[in-house]
């Protein structure tokens, strides 16, 4: 189930964070959570099975699109399909907003795209 980040969860947060290639450095992660809490344009989604398994942020640069800026699952639970259900579940909290992905993200976006397209095609 995807949740709102609280302040409550930010050494959870920070944790998935940092493995995100991008976000190795502490004073990079710090300013990244920063950021997440001061901008109303930048959201970040925890996922919480029985504990807090993964994380998804996200920019809202206008009314029209949500950019995916960080996606991360616990290395534990990788290869669960826990990536792709928190886009999923991001698609239908914004199903107004077309949803892409950064530099970073992207890989990982497309290939969500590709298995959805193929599940729709099976059905």
């Amino acid at each position: 189930m995807l949740i709102r980040y609280k302040k409550g969860f930010e050494k959870i947060a920070m944790g998935l964070l940092s493995f995100m290639p991008s976000e190795k450095d502490l004073k990079k992660l710090q300013n990244t959570m920063k950021q997440y809490e001061a901008s109303d344009r930048w959201q970040l989604f925890l996922w919480k099975d029985e504990d807090v398994i993964g994380l998804i942020g996200v920019s809202i640069p206008d009314d029209t699109h949500v950019e995916i800026q960080h996606i991360s699952v616990n290395p534990s639970h990788r290869h669960q399909g826990i990536g792709k259900s928190m886009v999923r579940a991001l698609r239908n909290l914004f199903p107004d907003k077309e949803l892409t992905a950064n530099e970073e993200t992207a890989k990982f976006i497309d290939k969500c795209d590709v298995d959805e397209e193929m599940k729709e095609d099976s059905e």
